[in-house]
């Protein structure tokens, strides 16, 4: 038998349908957030699961995922990774799970233990704003706040491997530096 969580998935599997069809019919073009665009606020967006973790200054990584999505837990790995690498040079990584049920997501980050910030969108408010196109996608920010890499899906070494290359590029860059 299914769990609950799977049986409410099709609403963003819909929704994530017509984002490609809307997309192949405009020519690729997308509202939501985008390259160049400030990300909107993590302190604003009523997150579940406490206060997330400073961002001002600091190169950013906000994740979206789901606790049934298996390209999200193979991500989760990766960003152990980069969190034991880079987390001491300035880059922040929080995940937010667009989980509706709060068991599901639990029992995700309980068997999981991430090293970096968890917290979960349970009525998808940040998720909606920003037009996530799939899951998992991430969102790699500059240390103004702005996006400057999208990930949409995750391909496990090829993935990891252009975010160290972003990462990289983003700590280096003098004109953001703090």
């Amino acid at each position: 038998m299914s769990p609950p969580e799977i049986t409410r998935r099709p609403t963003i599997v819909r929704r994530g349908l017509t984002i490609a069809l809307g997309l192949a019919l405009a020519g690729g073009a997308r509202a939501g957030v985008n390259p160049g665009d400030p990300f909107p606020s993590l302190p604003a967006a009523g997150l579940d699961g406490g206060a997330p973790p400073a961002t001002a200054g600091r190169v950013v990584l906000v994740d979206f995922w789901a606790s049934w999505c298996a390209p999200c837990r193979a991500a989760f790995s990766a960003y152990a990774r980069l969190e034991a690498d880079y987390a001491p040079r300035g880059l922040v990584i929080v995940a937010v799970s667009v989980d509706e049920s709060p068991a599901a997501y639990a029992a995700f980050v309980d068997r999981f233990r991430p090293p970096f910030a968890v917290r979960r969108d349970p009525e998808q408010h940040l998720a909606r704003r920003v037009d996530i196109p799939a899951l998992p996608t991430c969102y790699l920010l500059g240390r103004d706040g702005r996006v400057r890499f999208v990930h949409q899906g995750f391909h496990g070494d090829q993935t990891e491997r252009e975010l160290r290359r972003e990462i990289d590029r983003l700590l280096a860059d003098p004109v953001l530096a703090p």
